[in-house]
């Protein structure tokens, strides 16, 4: 018998996390994803497995995002050994993330373990540490897309472009029981196909079970020129009233994707004179592994824009500054109007958007344009939500800055998409949706049940379910 418990993810967007169990093939892990929210710095420090990660006999992942990569490091420090399975691309920006993600837990420990300390209280004992790190990465196996590998007696794993960032991916688990054979496919998150640098997700035809995300379940983004005329006018207007623009990216996906369409724009005379920083050390360590991509992207978004001596980094965005250190960061403060700061992270949550929030969002002239999703609980879906005033830093301070939404840059396919991809099973699979919070999901639950007879289930925390 084969099933799936779902350990995160489930009716919410972020910690996915769900254990596969075969007798053949013993305990298989898909994701193992933090939970992304205003006290998910802590989480990791007190969150528990509701499975003992001693038992799990291998990992599969799916992309590099925290959501779906961050609680590795702590699988390993509870007795996980096995391998982690994942793309070529995922295994080299891995590294960048989790090494980037420890710094800043250190960092929060630091300061949580001083307030504890002037109460009183004992310290809070770290749950990872560098060598858990370094042994996530001494047990990557990567695999290149389509890469058909056994990894048990009659199982096999094999993974297909997802097209949501560099190296993400839809996983087809094939396993053998009692001489049948079962498979379970898991989209990871799929890609939007509307966008210029990532291929569109590949459709699979065959399953017994399908677990699938529903981030935008209920809703469709605009369209790719929409989104591009809308931008080229917020940064119109942004100029014209002679203020900044900030702009909360994450660095794997969303950053790669707005240099490319800031370069397109500047390429057609459509950027006015904005000076582009890019202020996030790990964006930039992530793009130039991008770079190193970019001929098996999206040929038509990318190999017309990005040719011979130009890369995302190098030539394509004249105007493209690297702020690497802490003291070039700070130095964008001096500067009155004309600045368009991309920095982490996406949901602001932490990272070097705040602090430019903290120094500019006061203030009526300045702009920030989201261009990606916002968790329930984070800085950014406070915002969204029209706050008027925010805590950063300690600090009440009032919201003035104009705030702007740009769902068309979102790197998830949207319902139309989701729906298209899940009708392409011949097999009749269980369909599961995951990954999405409730009214999306059920929103996406109802559009496959009309338009095709899917009958999809939407599972709670712990459900187990066969295939």
């Amino acid at each position: 018998m084969a099933t799936v418990t779902f350990y995160g993810a489930v009716q919410e967007v972020t910690g996915s996390c769900h254990l596969v169990h075969s007798d053949a093939l013993g305990e298989v892990l898909l994701d193992c994803g933090m939970h992304q929210g205003m006290k998910a710095k802590h989480f990791i420090s007190r969150e528990q497995f509701a499975f003992n990660p001693a038992s799990i006999d291998m990992v599969i992942l799916s992309h590099v995002h925290l959501d779906h990569s961050g609680r590795l490091p702590s699988l390993l420090h509870e007795g996980f050994v096995g391998p982690i399975y994942c793309t070529e691309a995922t295994a080299q920006l891995l590294p960048i993330m989790l090494f980037d993600a420890l710094s800043l837990y250190e960092n929060d420990l630091r300061r949580e373990n001083r307030k504890r300390a002037r109460k009183g209280l004992s310290d809070i004992e770290a749950h990872y540490s560098k060598e858990d790190v370094l042994n996530v990465l001494d047990c990557l196996k990567p695999l290149a897309y389509k890469q058909r590998v056994e990894i048990g007696e009659g199982a096999f794993v094999c993974f297909h472009d997802a097209g949501h960032i560099l190296g993400s991916a839809i996983t087809e688990l094939t396993i053998t029981e009692s001489g049948k054979q079962k498979k379970l496919v898991f989209s990871g998150d799929l890609g939007n196909t509307d966008t210029l640098l990532m291929k569109d997700p590949v459709y699979l035809s065959e399953a017994d079970m399908v677990l699938m995300e529903g981030t935008y379940g209920d809703r469709e983004h605009k369209s790719l020129g929409d989104t591009q005329t809308q931008l080229k006018d917020i940064l119109h207007a942004a100029f014209a009233r002679g203020g900044n623009v900030m702009i909360p990216a994450f660095a794997v996906g969303r950053t790669q994707e707005l240099l490319l369409y800031l370069g397109k724009l500047q390429q057609a005379g459509d950027l006015d004179n904005w000076q582009v920083f890019l202020d996030s050390p790990m964006a930039i360590e992530v793009t130039s592994v991008y770079d190193q991509w970019l001929p098996t992207l999206d040929c038509e978004g990318v190999k017309t824009l990005c040719t011979g001596e130009q890369t995302l980094l190098k030539n394509f965005l004249s105007t493209l500054h690297l702020m690497v250190d802490a003291e070039d960061s700070m130095a964008i403060n001096k500067i009155s109007s004309g600045a368009l700061i991309i920095a982490g992270s996406g949901m602001c949550t932490g990272g070097r958007i705040t602090h430019h929030f903290k120094h500019r969002i006061w203030d009526s002239r300045n702009t920030i344009i989201f261009v990606g999703y916002q968790a329930n609980g984070t800085l950014g879906r406070i915002l969204v939500d029209g706050a008027q005033h925010v805590k950063l830093f300690g600090d009440d301070i009032i919201v003035k800055a104009n705030i702007e939404t740009l769902n068309g840059f979102s790197a998830h396919a949207g319902q139309a998409a989701l729906v298209d991809w899940a009708s392409h099973f011949g097999t009749k699979p269980k369909v599961v949706l995951v990954h999405g919070e409730p009214d999306a999901l059920m929103g996406l639950a109802d559009k496959l049940e009309q338009l095709h007879g899917i009958k999809a289930e939407i599972p709670i925390l712990g459900d187990t379910l066969e295939f």
